[in-house]
């Protein structure tokens, strides 16, 4: 029973505590940060050319009510333990150690893989804006690691990475102005294209409007779920949050749904300028504007796109820094990634660890056939939490909660009904890969973890105080 002992409410280290600056506008910002990105700027073309067609509108529908009911029960996790960790800190107080670490893990796949390829994606908007300039990087220095096309490492990659890392060091506080200051340039040129693009939309073009049948929108949803990450990093900063109780819920449902709003829009425009099978392509919402022979748009789309997949990249290295920390601090992983830095009251070896090991990656790893990974793992921990509130509901009725999910266990079960299905329409191969890094994390935790967690450490204490009582008598 050991496996599934479990944390207390408000169980953390008070020498550890980070500095708590951010409010509610901060972290609606940063979840926008992390929402809109990746998602419109290059997912919203794979998607409608493979899976969704002009139906996609649709798979961001689903994809957005089903996240919206997990954000609904990572809100009420949020006012009721406002500490870092996210999905694994609430599951070790809902489920216990064990099932805490399995989520854990699963959250430093998604975090690691996400921003890696974030990072690959920026690095080909990058270098394609070099090119338009007539700079041209060495093949060598342009790609990860392929003998076949003379490439060794992605360059931009891994130095845009390393910036991010020296940022998220400098403090939380001037992270998020800056990663504010980006979000408010991205979403100005979201808008642009709004604005450009609804002139050009012809209604033809959203026929066959379900291309792949229904499936092929429910395959669409599971893979813009990646899309919605974002709002579970807003919940890692927790323990920096004033007043987390009530800004937590705002920053996170508030951030959901503009989002939400802003991919039906530019889905649906998207659909309309261009035929569905021609979006397949990088870039896809510069393509459009090309398309229509709005160059001058196109340029500051790519530039926005530039400026709009730095800020996801930005929360999620942040998020995976706070990760480290909070597993970390509960001894399940080595002790040094919980050091704050007094001076900037951040995790510093958590954030440098997370800075070489996600430029690694991007930079020699082809991550394409691995983008799935984040999706599984996403659907995972949203149905995590949201089954997590159900169970506190019945065994910690007690418990005070600043934010309460309405229609408790009815939000809660469609939350995990919606995450289990769309994890059964990806691929064999994501299910091989995810149960895999899975079992690498069990064999980590019963060789490491179990031994060195806070709470085995607590225990032991304490058996050795009452020994030394009975000694006495």
């Amino acid at each position: 029973m050991n496996l599934f002992r479990k944390k207390s409410i408000g169980h953390k280290d008070s020498e550890s505590s980070l500095k708590k600056v951010l409010g509610a506008f901060d972290l609606t910002m940063l979840g926008v940060g992390a929402i809109i990105g990746t998602g419109i700027f290059v997912l919203t073309g794979v998607a409608a050319a493979k899976y969704a067609g002009p139906a996609l509108i649709l798979s961001f529908i689903i994809a957005g009510i089903a996240c919206a009911f997990a954000a609904l029960c990572y809100s009420e996790f949020a006012s009721m333990m406002p500490e870092s960790g996210s999905a694994y800190t609430y599951s070790y107080v809902a489920f216990g150690e064990l099932i805490a670490w399995v989520l854990g893990w699963d959250l430093i796949l998604e975090y690691g893989l996400a921003s890696s390829a974030v990072a690959s994606g920026w690095s080909g908007y990058f270098q394609g804006l070099l090119s338009g300039f007539g700079i041209h990087l060495p093949t060598a220095l342009t790609s990860a690691f392929d003998p076949a096309k003379g490439t060794v490492i992605d360059l931009p990659a891994v130095i845009i990475v390393l910036l991010i890392a020296f940022l998220l060091s400098r403090g939380v506080k001037e992270s998020a102005k800056f990663n504010a200051v980006m979000v408010f340039i991205k979403i100005a040129v979201v808008l642009l294209f709004i604005v450009v693009g609804v002139w050009y939309v012809k209604p033809a073009n959203w026929a066959p409007f379900t291309p792949f049948g229904f499936s092929g929108i429910t395959t669409g949803a599971a893979v813009v779920v990646f899309a919605y990450f974002g709002f579970d990093a807003v919940s890692t900063a927790a323990e920096e949050v004033k007043n987390p109780q009530r800004n937590l819920p705002i920053g996170i449902i508030s951030a959901l749904t503009i989002c939400t709003f802003l991919y039906i829009i530019v889905s649906s425009i998207l659909t309309g300028i261009v035929p569905f099978d021609k979006l397949g392509v990088k870039d896809p919402v510069a393509f459009a504007l090309r398309f229509i022979n709005q160059d001058w748009a196109a340029g500051l789309i790519s530039v926005g796109a530039i400026v709009g997949i730095t800020t996801v990249l930005i929360v999620m290295m942040f998020g995976q820094t706070r990760l480290f920390y909070s597993i970390s601090r509960d001894g399940l992983l080595p002790k040094s990634l919980s050091k704050v830095n007094q001076k900037r009251k951040v995790p510093l070896i958590s954030t440098w660890v997370t800075g070489v090991l996600v430029a690694l990656f991007a930079g020699l790893i082809p991550l394409d056939k691995l983008a799935e990974l984040t999706n599984i793992g996403t659907l995972f921990a949203f149905s995590s939490v949201s089954l997590g509130v159900a169970v506190l509901r019945k065994t910690r009725p007690d418990l005070k909660r600043g934010f309460k999910t309405p229609w408790v266990p009815v939000i809660p079960g469609l939350a995990v009904i919606i995450c289990v299905y769309l994890m059964f329409q990806l691929k064999a191969f994501t299910w091989k890969g995810f149960l895999i890094w899975l079992g690498l994390g069990l064999i980590i935790y019963f060789t490491y973890g179990y031994r060195h967690s806070r709470l085995n450490e607590t225990k032991q204490k304490e058996n050795m105080s009452l020994e030394k009582k009975s000694g006495m008598r």
